[in-house]
């Protein structure tokens, strides 16, 4: 093996050095003939080359003799020939523009005719140049249900301090009314939804109210309170900045029951879990503060007197409480009315009536009048602060639309109207009536 390696290696170099030699000795020798002078062979052929070329552009030029001499008057103008006129400037009929001296010479200016006026505009700017506007929002009429609505009720009757639900049928609890007739707890007081509307122009940063609106006996909250009476439609129309809310209370039936109204703090409670819901639905939850401490109005339809009294009377925010509207719906409960009124003198206090009510409206305002409160007897001015107003409507206006036509079409706008008209009263108007009435 050792042996082998020996032999492989001199076979090696000696392929090596062969390679080297057949590379050096070409080299050598173009470096030796680099240091000579031309050879004269050389150039005679180079010469000859000439000839064959200048006799291939010379073909008139037959003669041979001819052609040793252009051959031997080969100079420098023949082989680089001076470029004629029209090979160093473009004809007119080329690509080039030609171009006059007049050309580059000042121009008397020419009168242009009036161009049409641009429209205004603004160079963009870091700061803002008009106050920031809220995109344009659509009314929000909606169904929420709360722990503190109404119903379900499972307390006591403090008219008669017994147990609301007072008849049982198996497993079903029912009340008897004040008319004898049964409603059942599962039908009529089982429903704890509210109407929310809040108007497209309701600002939340200005001064508004909240209605508090209790509908009469034989009444739902969409049927009645929202495709009839038109009452989410009317705060609209008055283009107050006003919110409402309609507990739903017995469901379409003849009783005029308050069910958690009734309680010490229910209207406080009811208004505390009220104010979370609103600031979800108008989307801006930081202001659920400005609606728990938002000025109240308090409308009560027919039978819906009782829980307007009651919420008067033991509702825990009486104070917040800047008005009280009656539609025919003085039944009964006078002394608790009478109460707010005189102790409230920072209110309002309004109660329209047909005959149905009639006696009770005078025998309250008699009341009234006892205690030294002046009472007015139309709707003709201003809501102001102290205003106390009772007026009575003719036989033409019935009771079941009485939300929608009592002293004027739509009574519940009209109070909202009058009322932002009095600023003490801490109610903004943020739309005209035009406009809020074309969009209804």
């Amino acid at each position: 093996m050792r042996a082998d390696r020996a032999e492989t290696s001199r076979m090696r170099g000696r392929a090596l050095r062969i390679a080297l030699i057949s590379g050096l000795v070409p080299l050598s020798l173009t470096l030796v003939q680099c240091g000579q002078s031309p050879n004269p062979t050389a150039l005679a052929a180079g010469s000859q080359a000439n000839v064959h070329v200048v006799a291939k552009t010379n073909p008139q030029t037959s003669n041979p003799q001819a052609n040793r001499q252009v051959a031997s008057g080969d100079t420098f103008e023949d082989r680089f020939p001076a470029p004629q006129f029209k090979e160093r400037f473009p004809s007119a009929g080329e690509s080039f523009l030609q171009r006059q001296m007049s050309d580059f010479s000042p121009k008397r200016a020419v009168e242009q005719p009036p161009q049409p006026e641009q429209a205004s505009y603004k160079v963009a700017s870091l700061e803002p140049q008009i106050p920031y506007k809220r995109p344009p929002r659509e009314d929000l009429t909606t169904l929420v249900s709360m722990k503190s609505s109404a119903f379900p009720y499972f307390g006591n009757n403090p008219a008669s301090d017994a147990p609301f639900l007072n008849i049982s049928k198996g497993d079903r609890r029912g009340h008897r009314s004040f008319s004898g007739r049964v409603f059942w707890q599962d039908e009529t007081y089982n429903d704890s939804r509210v109407l929310v509307h809040v108007p497209e122009h309701f600002d939340v940063r200005k001064p508004g109210v909240i209605v508090v609106f209790f509908h009469g006996n034989g009444a739902t909250l969409e049927r009645d309170v929202r495709d009839r009476q038109l009452v989410p439609q009317q705060i609209t129309a008055s283009g107050a900045n006003a919110v409402l809310l309609a507990p739903q209370m017995a469901v379409d039936a003849a009783d005029s029951s308050a069910g958690k109204f009734w309680q010490p703090g229910g209207l406080k409670r009811f208004m505390e879990e009220s104010a979370n819901h609103l600031a979800r639905l108008t989307g801006d939850p930081d202001s659920a503060r400005a609606f728990a401490s938002m000025p109240i109005v308090i409308v009560g339809y027919s039978g819906g007197f009782l829980p307007t009294a009651w919420s008067l009377e033991v509702g825990g925010i009486s104070d917040r409480v800047r008005g009280v509207v009656l539609l025919d719906a003085v039944y009964g409960e006078m002394d608790k009315f009478a109460s707010w009124i005189e102790s409230h003198r920072s209110g309002f206090f309004v109660s329209s009536y047909t005959h149905y009510t009639a006696r009770r409206d005078r025998e309250l305002m008699s009341m009234l009048r006892q205690k030294g409160i002046s009472v007015s007897e139309e709707m003709d001015g201003p809501l102001r602060p102290g205003s106390v107003v009772f007026v009575e409507t003719g036989d033409g206006i019935t009771h079941r639309d009485y939300v929608n036509r009592a002293w004027t079409q739509y009574p519940l706008k009209d109070v909202l109207v009058k009322m932002s008209a009095t600023p003490a009263l801490a109610l903004a108007r943020v739309a005209s009536t035009a406009s809020s009435a074309s969009s209804r």
